[in-house]
């Protein structure tokens, strides 16, 4: 199994929603996948909200003034990486409102380059791609020769 499969499984895995299956002949982005992906989608979106639930909780309860400068730095660390982490999802959480929006129009799915299919595999490996995987790729090679 690829690692773009494992991830895929595990996001799956986290959202609660099994992988689609496809009939033959089917249209592509019919309601049945738009809603499938939308369960995805906003499953990924709670989950990302009651983890900055537990993350609040979290640090309220273990927020102490500790005597030792070693412990205090220490727990500050700690708290930085969460708080990196939260803001990280908190920028996720924009792309994900901004895909349920797509959903809405009828433009998920499709490339925002060249306007070809995504494909529906690529999609639950990422539920909020807006470029093929060509474009995607093009995009890429651009960044690394630009140096971003």
């Amino acid at each position: 199994m690829t690692n773009t499969n494992k991830a895929s499984l595990s996001l799956l895995a986290l959202a609660g929603v099994s992988p689609y299956q496809e009939e033959k002949n089917e249209e592509y982005m019919n309601e049945k996948q738009i809603a499938h992906f939308r369960k995805i989608l906003q499953a990924w979106y709670n989950q990302i909200v009651n983890e900055a639930g537990r993350t609040v909780n979290h640090m309220q309860d273990e927020a102490s003034n500790f005597p030792d400068p070693a412990d205090r730095a220490t727990q500050e660390e700690e708290f930085s990486l969460e708080l990196r982490a939260r803001d990280r999802e908190r920028k996720l959480m924009k792309k994900i409102e901004n895909t349920l929006k797509k959903l809405d129009t009828e433009d998920f799915g499709y490339c925002d380059s060249c306007g070809v299919e995504i494909g529906i595999r690529r999609l639950e490996a990422r539920p909020t791609a807006d470029l093929c995987i060509d474009c995607k790729t093009l995009a890429e090679v651009r960044e690394k020769q630009m140096g971003f």
